[in-house]
């Protein structure tokens, strides 16, 4: 059965060079290769039949590396960058999700166009927060605008680093819990602001992809029904009835769309089933970023996947027949019409 790995992560040569001095994210991309050596791509993807992958780019984002004047050109390198990979080998890289310079809103917006219309791609990655700024900000909303227009997906996935403290009494957050808990946290409370900023009510259609299934809610969703449905009983001074959103909280968290990628945990992926189901789930590994550096997160999350009592036709859609839907590819081939673009 045909694969299409939704959520991976990759690093254009061409952006790579350009960031590679940047912090410690050098390090970082180097003991990876994976993630910028497509020989040692190509080895890991060919260990799977009819395995494609839509390319992202990884961290740090964009507006991480480069303040608000230079992260636009930042962003059209790496949107360059991936384009040309899914054009020189399409039948492995069917399209990208595009990165935005969130720094600097206004550039977001025409970089949607160029790398929509021009370069092929079929949906942006943004952040849970943006140097520290929620996603419901005015700001941001045109980024929303643009994207149900095109009905195209927005990718979600959390950014937070050990400068954000465990408690307020330190300075740093201590034993990675920046990434173990604070990633699905970051997640959590985004889609909430989402929820709660009115975005489903606005754009009823509006596709979001929430990475790591969705983080916390399938897992708490007693806390967001019937929890949330007693919304302001626990805070003074919260007044409720301000909150203009014509649904319950717990049907919106229904509306957003969610990936495979918990690193291959039966328990994480039958709780993400239950909650989202086949027509809203996607596969995704999240490769490299796995102990072997690209083939385990991948044969994990197949292997599970594989395991659970599903029909073959909701197996199918996870697979690959969501995520031809959302991105408009061609079902089992790559898609001409976006060959032909970014050719």
């Amino acid at each position: 059965m045909r694969k299409v790995d939704i959520f991976n992560h990759v690093m254009p040569l061409k952006f790579f060079e350009r960031i590679g001095d940047y912090k410690d994210i050098g390090k970082r991309m180097r003991e990876v290769p994976m993630l910028y050596d497509l020989d040692e791509r190509f080895r890991v993807m060919d260990r799977f039949d009819d395995y494609c992958q839509v390319l992202s780019a990884g961290m740090p984002p964009i507006e991480a590396l480069a303040g608000p004047k230079e992260s636009p050109e930042l962003a059209r390198v790496c949107n360059d960058g991936l384009a040309e990979l899914c054009a020189k080998h399409p039948r492995r890289f069917p399209t990208f999700i595009a990165s935005l310079a969130l720094n600097n809103p206004d550039s977001c917006l025409e970089e949607i166009e160029r790398s929509v219309k021009e370069l092929g791609a079929r949906g942006v990655q943004v952040f849970s927060n943006v140097d520290g700024k929620p996603l419901d900000l005015p700001e941001f909303a045109p980024i929303f605008d643009a994207m149900a227009r095109h009905d195209l997906p927005i990718f979600l996935h959390p950014a937070r680093g050990a400068n954000f403290p465990d408690y307020l009494t330190e300075k740093k957050s201590q034993y990675e819990m920046w990434w173990a808990f604070g990633w699905p946290y970051e997640t959590s409370v985004a889609m909430a602001r989402i929820v709660f900023a009115g975005i489903f009510d606005k754009h009823p259609a509006i596709k979001i992809v929430t990475h790591h299934y969705g983080a916390m809610i399938p897992y708490f969703e007693g806390r967001i029904g019937p929890g949330l449905d007693q919304l302001g009983a626990r805070t003074s001074g919260f007044d409720a009835g301000a909150i203009k959103i014509k649904k319950r909280p717990f049907d919106y968290f229904k509306m957003f769309y969610a990936d495979t990628a918990v690193f291959g945990s039966k328990a994480a992926t039958e709780c993400g089933m239950a909650f989202f189901g086949a027509d809203k789930t996607v596969f995704a590994s999240d490769a490299p970023f796995d102990p072997e550096k690209g083939p385990m997160y991948i044969r994990e999350t197949i292997k599970v996947i594989e395991s659970l009592e599903l029909s073959e036709a909701d197996r199918a859609k996870i697979f690959h027949g969501n995520a031809e839907r959302l991105l408009r590819l061609a079902p089992g081939s790559e898609d001409e019409a976006h060959r032909a673009k970014a050719a």
